[in-house]
């Protein structure tokens, strides 16, 4: 077919370098008209520069492009909608306080009057199965929605050459099928898809090709659809796959002993764009991971804020640990007693940027670890104790003295929960666990909760990683609009039973009057 078939992007020894890394070593891609191409790796390996040389974000040192057949110089995102290339980020770019056709005009090189640019928006919605309101405020939107605007206002360009980047990590079971049916007719049309994503079920599901990158270097290009997902995660990874192992819950997962419950909580918030939990009640034992899964935006962040104290609770006995109720304590006053987090942002909370590995550890292991004594910093035991968890969780960094920024965004999260974990908590409470993070970082942060738990630590993950959950979870509950679904044990339920929870049809009669 490549002999007949003049490709739309090929790219010849792309080769990037930055300081103390080759990013992309003599990287060859080559992508054709109607083919929907995933670009696989680990994190790290050098996917984000090279799509970012694609649409000219940045440049490479050295190597050749290719636009159908005609060499090309990519200087800018904008040259690069000229040409045809269309790309739909991982992190949504869209003001909440804007209509659907004011964020999409803002995107546009020349968007026009904006009752025309509204009449193109129902079009292309129509077209692709994308149903959108120009008219609504992004703030009322669900997060498949948002997505759908970005999606809508790429395609208004008009592009040859779509890249996704990791589309699927907030979407449910059904909207992924919706997405897969308009990229599917996408290419059909004659349009390339490069899709990047480390779920490779759905890569094995959609993609006709595949081209695998380890440390900057092509090592494998293959037809995903003969590869189990297995054999595409080893590709990646360059040796076996070790699948985590579960053990049975130790004793008191099943007694009557509570290490976390929530009684009936519920949080108001002048916030116009926060989501308001609505009698809220479950409990965790020691020993048991209770997952919490949901579309973003329904309430995790408030629930998360609330479990770690940063969102005091109107009545304290809404929180307790250990039979003690903590809702009128702040952060440290629970870790006191026992609770470690992990919040959903990598960057900003989970770490500080500009701070060394060793400073970040300090952050919350000050007082487990006791790097502070009588008010001063034990700087040596606080790079000790960073090595310890570079060590033992196995993360690429130039060391303690790092600086968080510099970490891909897989080594940074192994960091942060090999951080809270080494603190031996009675409670963990972590916000998605592994998102945008590869298979091998993956299996080692699922195995690192999985043997958490087997020692007696309560564990709650919040996450809308189906997969994820259904790997780690004894039980599992759906957050939606605030509210909390009755959990079911993980061995009893379904993927597609939970992606409807996700969608609301919690199956109650006073669940569809509330709504």
């Amino acid at each position: 077919m490549t002999d007949t078939v003049t490709p739309r992007l090929a790219l010849r020894g792309i080769t990037k370098r930055f300081p103390g890394c080759l990013a992309n070593d003599a990287v060859d891609l080559t992508l054709l008209p109607g083919e929907i191409h995933a670009l696989l790796g680990e994190n790290g390996a050098g996917k984000s520069t090279l799509v970012k040389i694609i649409y000219g974000i940045q440049h490479a040192d050295s190597g050749s492009m290719l636009w159908e057949g005609a060499p090309v110089s990519v200087a800018d995102p904008a040259a690069a909608r000229r040409l045809g290339i269309g790309m739909v980020f991982q992190h949504f770019s869209l003001f909440d306080t804007l209509t659907v056709a004011e964020n999409i005009a803002l995107g546009l090189d020349d968007a026009g009057p904006m009752k025309a640019l509204e009449g193109r928006i129902r079009a292309v919605s129509e077209r692709y199965g994308l149903a959108l309101d120009p008219q609504r405020h992004v703030f009322d939107l669900s997060v498949g929605e948002r997505q759908r605007v970005e999606i809508v206002r790429c395609l208004l360009q008009d592009p040859r050459l779509l890249i996704m980047d990791e589309p699927t990590s907030v979407l449910t079971p059904q909207e992924v099928g919706k997405l897969f049916e308009t990229l599917r007719r996408l290419a059909a049309e004659g349009r390339t898809i490069l899709y990047i994503s480390h779920k490779l079920e759905e890569i094995r599901a959609l993609c006709d090709g595949a081209t695998v990158l380890r440390g900057g270097r092509v090592v494998a290009a293959c037809d995903p659809r003969a590869r189990t997902a297995r054999e595409l995660a080893e590709m990646m990874i360059g040796e076996e796959l070790t699948a985590p192992e579960r053990a049975p819950q130790v004793a008191g997962a099943d007694g009557t002993a509570l290490r976390l419950e929530v009684r009936h909580l519920s949080t108001t918030t002048d916030n116009p764009f926060a989501t308001n939990l609505k009698d809220v009640s479950f409990a965790v034992r020691p020993g048991e991971i209770l997952g919490i899964a949901g579309v973003a935006g329904n309430g995790q962040a408030e629930l998360l804020a609330s479990l770690s104290g940063e969102l005091p609770a109107a009545d304290q006995g809404a929180v307790l640990i250990d039979g003690r109720a903590v809702g009128h304590l702040g952060p440290r006053g629970r870790r006191d007693l026992g609770l470690a987090f992990v919040p959903e942002e990598r960057l900003g909370r989970g770490a500080v940027p500009e701070l060394s590995l060793s400073e970040n550890a300090l952050l919350s292991g000050y007082a487990r670890e006791r790097l502070v004594r009588r008010g001063l910093v034990h700087f040596g035991r606080a790079r000790g104790f960073a090595e310890r968890i570079i060590d033992l969780f196995d993360v690429v960094a130039h060391g303690h003295r790092a600086e968080a920024r510099s970490l891909s965004g897989g080594n940074l999260q192994k960091f942060i929960i090999g951080r809270e974990i080494l603190q031996k908590p009675k409670l963990l409470v972590v916000g998605q666990p592994t998102w945008g993070v590869d298979a091998g970082a993956a299996a080692a942060i699922h195995q690192a909760l999985i043997d958490l738990a087997r020692g007696g630590t309560a564990v709650l993950v919040v996450s809308q990683d189906l997969d994820e959950l259904f790997v780690l979870s004894d039980r599992i509950a759906v957050l939606f609009h605030g509210r909390l679904s009755e959990s079911r044990p993980t061995h009893s339920t379904t993927v597609e039973e939970i992606g409807l929870l996700m969608g609301g049809l919690f199956g109650t009669a006073t669940d569809e009057e509330e709504r």
